[in-house]
């Protein structure tokens, strides 16, 4: 992360002219889960040079394979098998918050690929309530083009307290109803 964060940080700045906005959402300290929609495998990148703290990742199994499975151990990113219920990744991701880290999840669990904002998946509530977490959502927009401008936003934390299913609704339509606004 002290190796890669840096020359991210350069080519993000250079080449994607990223906007970010609700910065101020994050705490400087104190765990906490950043989600949103996913709109590319360089969403990850994104985040990574929004914000000074270092962030978890929950990452697909099939990308630690080889070497970059080895950088991608090392940078502290967990790994997530989809096809069933994965126990293992929400400790590991309860871990990290138990010791004030950051996690970073994308609902959806897969890129949108110009299909709209997807159902999410569970483990982000999950995650939070299981370890009194707040999320703070964010919202992409824009394209990763050289030189067009991709935008980032984090809204304010949302404190999951009752039902999971709910909580992900209501996760869902926050960041839907400001994807909509953005992209208007």
């Amino acid at each position: 992360y002290i190796i890669v964060r840096p020359i991210i940080n350069i080519l993000f700045k250079i080449i994607f002219l990223p906007r970010i906005e609700g910065l101020d959402n994050i705490p400087n300290s104190s765990k906490i889960i950043l989600a949103g929609n996913h709109t590319s495998n360089l969403d990850c990148l994104l985040l990574m040079s929004s914000t000074k703290r270092e962030i978890h990742f929950l990452a697909k199994v099939e990308l630690f394979k080889g070497v970059p499975g080895i950088i991608f151990k090392n940078m502290g990113l967990i790994p997530v098998d989809r096809s069933k219920h994965n126990d293992a990744a929400i400790e590991d991701a309860c871990e990290y918050l138990e010791h004030d880290e950051v996690i970073g999840i994308f609902p959806e669990g897969t890129t949108e690929k110009g299909r709209g904002l997807m159902p999410f998946k569970y483990g982000a509530c999950r995650i939070a309530k299981e370890s009194s977490s707040p999320i703070v959502p964010f919202v992409i927009t824009g394209a990763y083009l050289p030189f067009k401008r991709v935008k980032i936003k984090f809204l304010p934390p949302l404190k999951i307290k009752g039902d999971i299913a709910r909580e992900n609704k209501r996760l869902y339509e926050m960041i839907d109803k400001v994807l909509k606004e953005e992209c208007l």
